[in-house]
């Protein structure tokens, strides 16, 4: 039986790794999304699309269709799943490993807020600015919807889910970004503080250099810290080593 590698998707580099790893020859891939998103871009190998019931529905699958490797390539901050992994994980006796791209570092010129929590970053934010340009995600707006004193600009690919704040101008746009991209978005809706989170990658840093070239502060959300015990490596040719290490 062909050794079966399930994915948890939705990152470009679960794309990626995807695309290499179908390419072994006789290795089934499952990709897992959660469905956040109506039309995701194409993934090579099979697709999953759904939740799976937490951790003890997850590990069900796994046994069900023997899974003999995962891969935990979601996003930084999606705490949830990465922790029901890790537990399906040592309950099925999968390995697994978790793919996360290097958090971003403040360069020369940048004036970063380094915060824990989105509530955190509410918090501060009058202190700092009136209008600003929040990319923490369409689905986490409820922490600021009490800041009815503020304006917000929200770019999504969807429209967000409320709540949210009253005075909240929506942007439907797919990224990448350019750096000019940003600066005249910056520039345009008189943004003076911007608030993201520590993502990583290139694929939506570009807003960080525009903000650095227009001296605004930013609010950077610190990332979650991995569950206890688990690994990671920070992209697809650290997964092809580690599944080299742990051949199914």
């Amino acid at each position: 039986m062909a050794p079966h590698i399930l994915i948890l998707g939705g990152t470009t580099e679960a794309r990626e790794l995807a695309a290499v790893l179908t390419a072994r020859p006789g290795v089934r891939v499952t990709t897992s999304l959660a469905g956040r998103v109506t039309r995701p871009g194409a993934v090579a190998g099979e697709v999953r699309i759904g939740g799976f019931g937490g951790a003890a529905g997850l590990a069900d699958w796994m046994r069900e269709e023997h899974v003999d490797a995962l891969i935990d390539a979601t996003h930084p901050f999606a705490r949830a799943i990465t922790a029901h992994a890790a537990q399906a994980a040592a309950a099925t006796g999968v390995p697994s490993v978790v793919l996360r791209r290097p958090g971003w570092r403040p360069g020369p010129g940048d004036r970063w807020h380094p915060v824990d929590s989105l509530d955190a970053a509410a918090e501060l934010l009058p202190s700092l600015g009136r209008r600003v340009f929040l990319t923490t995600g369409r689905m986490e707006l409820a922490a600021f919807a009490h800041l009815s004193e503020l304006h917000f600009v929200v770019r999504s690919v969807e429209l967000p889910e409320p709540p949210m704040p009253p005075h909240t101008e929506v942007l439907l746009a797919r990224g990448p970004f350019t750096v000019a991209d940003e600066s005249t978005l910056l520039y345009d809706h008189c943004i003076d503080v911007l608030v993201t989170k520590d993502s990583g990658g290139a694929a939506t840093s570009a807003k960080l250099t525009a903000a650095r070239e227009l001296a605004l502060p930013v609010v950077v959300v610190r990332r979650p810290p991995l569950p206890e015990g688990v690994g990671s490596v920070p992209d697809v040719a650290g997964v092809q080593r580690w599944l080299d290490l742990n051949s199914p």
